[in-house]
């Protein structure tokens, strides 16, 4: 599992029994987010726009909120809503209100939008649609977490307001239907002997690169019918790609290019494992649990 310094080690779940329920596991799925932009997992649908300035992007009329990942590369763009005009021009998480909105784009650059599988606006535009015409049994369905605290607007968590702490396990926001968790940057390759192989009972991680190479390192276990055991996977994926990985495959990655390297991890619902960790969700003020 983990290493006594990896923060994740104290969690409830690490040590946790874990009943196995029979169902198929399904496959993981690897996309080079510039081939195929928009995909999804059970509860969240991504889109990642190469934009460029003046572009002006439609995010539709939601029934949920929507997170905007600015990472580094992004362009500086506002978002537009019936409330009026919100500036963003640094990395962090943006969420915006149920509702009609827009994105007037200033520069060029990778902008990654999330939103909840259901929307109608969205959910057929994601390449791997078909792979959700059913819900996967294993993944737990979404359930909206309580509505935020204060009056409804745009919020954005600038990453340069909260330095990273090895005390905790990156840094990580949630919204009513995600959890978005900014890795630190990877300089060089991880080393082969401190990798942390885990498995989550019942939810999917979506692990986004936007820097450098990874390899995702899969093994889906064993169930009783021999006929859909599968293979080990040693899967290499390049910038800007997400890997879909579904419970209860074991599971870690490993930077693997000489420059910088950086994941960003995305769940719906958010998880709770890590919001019952005191200090690890940076606004967890304005999103209480359930």
């Amino acid at each position: 599992m983990y290493g006594k310094d990896d923060p994740r080690s104290s969690l409830a779940t690490a040590t946790a029994a874990r009943p196995d329920s029979g169902a198929a596991i399904a496959a993981p799925q690897y996309f080079d987010l510039r081939a195929t932009p928009v995909v999804r997992g059970q509860n969240v649908l991504l889109i990642h726009t190469e934009a460029k300035a003046g572009d002006d992007l439609d995010n539709g009329t939601l029934q949920g909120e929507l997170a905007t990942i600015v990472t580094g590369a992004s362009p500086e763009f506002t978002v537009l809503t019936a409330d009026g005009a919100t500036l963003i021009d640094s990395p962090g998480l943006v969420v915006v209100p149920p509702g009609a909105s827009r994105i007037s784009v200033r520069g060029d650059g990778p902008l990654i939008r999330l939103v909840e599988a259901g929307e109608p606006h969205w959910g057929d535009k994601a390449a791997n649609a078909a792979d959700y015409a059913e819900d996967h049994p294993r993944v737990a369905l979404l359930e909206r977490w309580p509505e935020p605290v204060g009056e409804q607007g745009v919020r954005f968590y600038p990453l340069s307001e909260v330095p990273e702490d090895p005390q905790r396990f990156g840094r990580i926001f949630r919204t009513r239907s995600f959890m978005v968790n900014f890795l630190p940057e990877q300089h060089g390759p991880r080393d082969p002997r401190r990798l942390s192989p885990h498995s989550h009972d019942d939810f999917e991680q979506l692990s986004l690169a936007v820097q450098g190479e990874y390899v995702h390192h899969i093994r889906t276990p064993w169930l009783p019918d021999s006929t859909v055991w599968r293979e080990d996977e040693h899967v290499r994926t390049g910038s800007p790609s997400v890997t879909v990985i579904p419970p209860p495959t074991v599971h870690t990655s490993a930077a693997s290019d000489p420059g910088v390297n950086q994941l960003i991890d995305i769940f719906s619902p958010p998880r709770a494992d890590f919001s019952a960790k005191p200090g690890w969700v940076l606004n967890a003020d304005d999103y209480p649990m359930p």
